[in-house]
């Protein structure tokens, strides 16, 4: 009966209703993806001390939506990199970030599409949270690519880098089955606020983006929509 009731009711009620915990059901493991790389970029050390006070941020943070044709230098998009996903402390052998994760299956990998970067070559990018380096895909100007893929906004062309999501949903489906979706987007949701936070701390502007062709996202990314898919971006750069 509650699997015909759900098949009555919009998609979006019908998955909040089929993911709901309830006694008796389960949980298990952790699954990994990789990803060919054409080489690596070394990002320099973060800072991990000083900088700007936290409640100033938070009262500072806007959506920032125009900027120059400037560049970031690699030490500010180390920076906005490691305040997303970067490693904060280890213990027992588990890595943790600065971001949270349910159960830590960490199922969001960052890829940076980059514009403008001091010392970087225009193109696709992954970020190795563990090697603390950027692990290039493809070369050449996407700018043009990036921004049609979401909906023509020119903010994507303009900043001097696009942050895309990536979930890997295998990674949280062992442990949290179905209901690790939602998981994934609260995760997508705190790295994301991170991102935000630390570009309003370095003097730079940034803008989240929910609204973008899925599949044109997926194909610039170099991923199938399925097993690795794109959720959520968000452009930096300096403000206009």
């Amino acid at each position: 009966m509650e699997s015909q009731a759900q098949g009555r009711l919009p998609i979006g009620d019908a998955y909040q209703q089929a993911t709901k915990y309830q006694r008796g059901r389960g949980a298990p493991a952790r699954v990994t993806k990789g990803a060919e790389a054409e080489g690596t970029e070394a990002l320099p050390a973060p800072r991990t001390e000083g900088g700007e006070g936290l409640w100033g941020v938070i009262e500072a943070r806007r959506s920032v939506r125009d900027f120059r044709r400037a560049p970031l230098t690699r030490e500010q998009l180390s920076q906005l990199l490691w305040a997303t996903q970067g490693i904060t402390a280890s213990r027992h052998g588990q890595a943790f970030r600065a971001a949270p994760s349910a159960g830590a299956c960490y199922p969001i990998d960052t890829y940076v599409v980059v514009n403008r970067v001091e010392g970087l070559a225009a193109g696709l990018y992954r970020y190795d949270v563990e090697g603390t380096q950027l692990v290039r895909l493809r070369r050449g100007d996407l700018s043009g690519a990036i921004a049609a893929a979401c909906l023509d906004q020119e903010m994507a062309a303009e900043a001097a880098v696009v942050f895309a999501w990536v979930a890997v949903p295998a990674r949280a489906k062992g442990r949290y089955h179905e209901r690790a979706y939602r998981y994934i987007y609260m995760d997508a949701g705190h790295i994301g606020e991170n991102l935000h936070l630390a570009a309003v701390a370095l003097g730079l502007g940034c803008c989240a983006i929910g609204a973008f062709f899925d599949d044109e996202v997926n194909a610039l990314l170099g991923v199938d929509g399925l097993d690795a898919t794109a959720v959520y971006l968000s452009v930096v750069g300096v403000p206009a």
